[in-house]
């Protein structure tokens, strides 16, 4: 299993949200390419970047910081935020980044997707973003209605290949992953799966692994210190 810590962006600094709430940003580091490197230093070999003005309004403001951190330090990235149409994923991979997700864009056009997947295959990542097993949107304001199993079994059945879970309750409260949620999509789905949302201790770590979760996003547990990078990507690794 991979941890992957996060780099969440707005107006070009390293924020942090609850559950999604714009209204509880706070910043959690100064630079975005000296964070990226200390989690390389830590082994990381992925990093989670995510363009929140572009998720909640469009534009690509975050961009330059997106490609310095690529240029400066060499890391392998993943982006989300924004993506809704073919030019924006040319425009995150002119950048150098390895692999796009698209989030709402999924949702209101399924048809993106297929496109999307058809054209760059593993490099398209599919979010789905749950709160009260429904899928929402547009800086998760938006219910779609559709439950998160079947939105996740319809993405793969486009052909995504890897699937990143949120659990919204759970985002930036570190209070463990969403169990249940995952175990559940688990059994439904082939495809990778990744859970984000409340990872913060080496325990939900070998949880996660257990349940056959290939991946983990670390976010505010990572800058506040609960959880040690680099202890949990060799738990992880084992």
């Amino acid at each position: 299993m991979k941890v992957i810590p996060a780099i969440d962006l707005k107006g070009g600094q390293c924020v942090r949200l609850q559950k999604g709430d714009y209204n509880t940003m706070h910043k959690v580091a100064e630079d975005a390419v000296e964070t990226a490197r200390r989690f390389l230093d830590a082994g990381a070999t992925l990093i989670h970047m995510v363009d929140l003005d572009a998720a909640k309004d469009g534009g690509r403001a975050n961009y330059g910081v997106v490609e310095r951190v690529i240029r400066e330090t060499g890391a392998t990235v993943e982006l989300g935020g924004g993506i809704r149409a073919m030019e924006d994923i040319e425009a995150a991979l002119s950048l150098g980044v390895w692999r796009v997700i698209i989030g709402s864009a999924a949702v209101r056009n399924p048809g993106f997707v297929v496109e999307a997947v058809k054209k760059y295959g593993e490099t398209i990542v599919t979010g789905v973003d749950a709160k009260s097993k429904t899928v929402r949107t547009d800086g998760w304001l938006g219910d779609s209605g559709e439950n998160y199993i079947s939105f996740a079994e319809r993405m793969e059945s486009y052909g995504v290949k890897n699937i990143i879970f949120t659990d919204i309750d759970k985002d930036g409260m570190l209070a463990g992953p969403n169990f249940d949620q995952l175990a559940a999509l688990r059994a439904s789905v082939a495809c990778k799966v990744i859970a984000s949302g409340g990872v913060s201790t080496l325990k939900d770590i070998r949880r996660l692994k257990k349940l056959g979760i290939e991946g983990a996003i670390a976010g505010r547990a990572v800058y506040t210190g609960t959880l040690d990078l680099a202890l949990a990507i060799r738990e992880a690794a084992q």
